[in-house]
């Protein structure tokens, strides 16, 4: 088996919900980690175990950020990190278990995988595309708003899109 380790500098993990169901607010974790344990260069098959940290999300709002790591949603303090290991990966569908706000619920994801190169200093770096939707009330985070107009102020399904670089281990 290959390990792969995560190049922080060159990826990113963000998030998106509707607000006022009008339009999208978009979130980011500034810390998490990847491991990646792969038998060949497909990836297929291979062992991956994600975390992030939920005091590092960022929405660009501090009060907004402040609300989100209460126990209305993530409750960081009881749960500080979001994890997600890998029960299957087949090259593009990527199915494993999420566990946050402390509750864990499989989820299954869409994985583009843009290939291998190796950079100027000889890294041997591989990249992926992962995007999904799930629906934030299967982890119990259940706090919304009423609209006076009909509606909630935020919508139940969450977007995830990560660009994930990895760099193959010696």
């Amino acid at each position: 088996m290959v390990k792969w380790t995560l190049d922080l500098a060159h990826s990113e993990v963000a998030f998106k919900v509707k607000h006022l169901m009008i339009n999208n607010v978009k979130g980011y974790f500034k810390t998490f980690t990847t491991e990646v344990e792969a038998s060949d260069d497909t990836f297929k098959n291979a062992k991956i175990h994600f975390t992030a940290d939920i005091v590092s999300i960022d929405t660009g709002n501090e009060q907004r950020d402040g609300h989100l790591k209460t126990a209305e949603f993530f409750n960081a303090e009881a749960n500080p990190q979001l994890v997600f290991e890998s029960t299957n990966f087949n090259g593009d569908k990527l199915e494993g278990n999420l566990t946050m706000a402390g509750h864990t619920k499989p989820v299954t994801l869409h994985v583009e995988f843009g290939g291998i190169a190796k950079d100027p200093w000889g890294n041997t770096k591989a990249g992926f595309t992962v995007t999904g939707k799930i629906n934030r009330k299967d982890w119990g985070i259940n706090w919304n708003a009423a609209l006076e107009a009909g509606g909630v102020m935020v919508s139940e399904e969450v977007v995830v899109n990560a660009e994930v670089q990895l760099v193959k281990q010696a």
